[in-house]
């Protein structure tokens, strides 16, 4: 379900089989709906299309538990692909892969193995063994809100000083983006304006 240039590079690498394309969507919202009606057995989604990917993950996996929900992206972003995972997500592919081994990974994904990048491996291990209780940020009442990679490295740069354009000259995202991501944390935290999540943030680190 990527873009019409990814798409054809797409349908350029599975012509040979054992794959056939049953359905290409261009926006999030209309993948879902595409996922629940055609039940495919690979949901291929381009990170780059518009609406609420990580939600699309989400719900193409509640609706079809079975089909392998794979990333199609262009930059090796840890971050985004951490999120993709943690919505559901079993592969991040990049879009400069070859064309042959986008084939065979797909083919793994089928067969219930996860298709991820060896570069990213490392990342997500790493994330998933020493971060996941540290993106778990405690707040009133005793309660914790869980942010989501891009929320924790987006609260992590404001608490160094970082601009909403530093922000996302960082991270390699617009500065709409980045407003999105620490309107989402605020959000989570119960807080109305990013010096009370910061203090939040550095609260937590001198516990």
């Amino acid at each position: 379900m990527p873009h019409e240039a990814t798409a054809a590079g797409v349908r350029l690498a599975l012509g040979d089989g054992p794959f056939e394309v049953v359905t290409e969507i261009g926006d999030a919202e209309a993948a879902v709906a595409a996922a629940r009606r055609e039940r495919p057995d690979v949901c291929l989604l381009d990170a780059d299309m518009s609406g609420d990917l990580l939600a699309a993950i989400a719900a193409a996996g509640r609706l079809v538990p079975s089909a392998g929900i794979v990333v199609l992206a262009a930059d090796r972003d840890e971050a985004a692909m951490l999120d993709a995972v943690r919505a559901g997500a079993v592969g991040y592919l990049l879009k400069d892969m070859d064309p042959g081994r986008l084939r065979y990974a797909l083919l793994g994904v089928t067969q219930g193995e996860a298709a991820i990048p060896r570069t990213l491996v490392a990342r997500l291990i790493t994330e998933f063994r020493l971060r996941d209780q540290g993106m778990r940020l405690p707040i009133g009442g005793g309660g914790e809100a869980e942010l989501t990679a891009r929320e924790w490295a987006v609260l992590s740069l404001m608490t160094d000083g970082a601009t909403t354009r530093q922000m996302a000259a960082r991270l390699g995202i617009t500065e709409v983006t980045v407003r999105r991501h620490v309107s989402a944390a605020l959000t989570k935290l119960h807080v109305t304006d990013r010096e009370a999540a910061v203090q939040l943030l550095r609260t937590a680190r001198r516990g």
